[in-house]
C-alpha cells in the first residue's frame, strides 16, 4: 500500500470512527449524496455509513460521506407551489433594484445592480 492510500484505508472505523476508504475505492452499495441524486434518490434520514478521504498536500484531507443505496428513498417530486416560489426567487435575483428591469442574468453581488446601471458612463461612450 502506498503511504497516502494506507492513511485513508480504515474499513473497520477504528481510526476515524467511520469506515474510511481512499478516494475512488468505495465498496459497492454505497454512494455520495451527488451520486444518489443522479439516480433519483436521497439519503432519507439515514446516518452516514462510511466516508471517502483524499489526502491533500499541506491541507486537510477532502472528505466525502457515503450512504447506503438500499436505504435511500426516492427524491420528492416538485410541487406546483414550490415551483412557483423558486421561479419568483429567481426572478428577484435577475431584477435590478435600481432600474427595476429583468437583466436576463443573476445580478452580481459585487455590483448590486445590473451592468448598465453600475457603469452608466461606459454606456454613453459606446
Amino acid at each position: 500500500m502506498s503511504g497516502s492510500f494506507g492513511k485513508c484505508y480504515d474499513p473497520t472505523g477504528a481510526q476515524f470512527g467511520l469506515p474510511t476508504y481512499p478516494w475512488r475505492y468505495a465498496p459497492d452499495g454505497l454512494a455520495t449524496r451527488r451520486q444518489l441524486r443522479a439516480r433519483g434518490l436521497r439519503p432519507g434520514g439515514q446516518s452516514i455509513a462510511a466516508q471517502l478521504m483524499r489526502p491533500r498536500y499541506r491541507r486537510g484531507p477532502l472528505v466525502a460521506y457515503l450512504y447506503r443505496i438500499d436505504r435511500a428513498k426516492p427524491v420528492r417530486p416538485m410541487t406546483p407551489g414550490k415551483r412557483t416560489a423558486l421561479a419568483k426567487a429567481m426572478r428577484a435575483r435577475r431584477t435590478c433594484p435600481q432600474c427595476l428591469t429583468d437583466a436576463g442574468y443573476v445580478i452580481p453581488a459585487s455590483l448590486g445592480t445590473c451592468v448598465p446601471c453600475a457603469y452608466p458612463e461606459e454606456q454613453c461612450a459606446a
